[in-house]
């Protein structure tokens, strides 16, 4: 089963718009439906909710309680398989986008979605391949057609 790391911008916009149709949601709804094998690290769940509980633009323009920020952390931790021992790695223009790398290597996954530019820029590295949500996820719900613009 493919394994793919979805960073800290994608599992915002599905906790922002969490409805069917987004491709954020469609792509964490075929994990949910055991499509892939979704990886994560706490770092990257921490990093979630501090942004999501962060005062700001994003707060004024969604209103949630904060405790829906931590069941939707806790519920995402449960459906993921939680990367460990992350490899100290030095490859990103933003060395805080350095940990989704290494989570991707921690788990050997083959997949990692962003809509992170500094990540994009990558495409691949080591056997992980990165790409947008958008080229991501295919309507079609199958596993073959899930990562197809990833494979070119």
């Amino acid at each position: 089963m493919p394994k793919a790391v979805l960073d800290t911008t994608v599992l915002v916009s599905v906790f922002l718009k969490p409805i069917s149709g987004g491709v954020s949601f469609d792509l964490l709804h075929l994990a949910e439906q055991g499509s892939f094998d979704l990886c994560l690290s706490n770092d990257i769940l921490e990093e979630t909710a501090r942004v999501l509980l962060r005062e700001g633009r994003m707060r004024k323009r969604y209103e949630y309680p904060d405790s829906a920020v931590v069941e939707f952390c806790q519920n995402i931790a449960t459906l993921s398989t939680i990367a460990d021992n992350l490899p100290e790695v030095s490859v990103v223009r933003d060395p805080e986008d350095d940990m989704i790398i290494a989570s991707a290597i921690a788990v050997g996954a083959d997949y990692l979605v962003s809509r992170d530019k500094d990540l994009l820029v990558l495409r691949e590295h080591g056997a992980s391949r990165s790409s947008p949500p958008r080229n991501s996820c295919s309507r079609s719900e199958s596993v073959g057609d899930l990562f197809r613009a990833t494979r070119r």
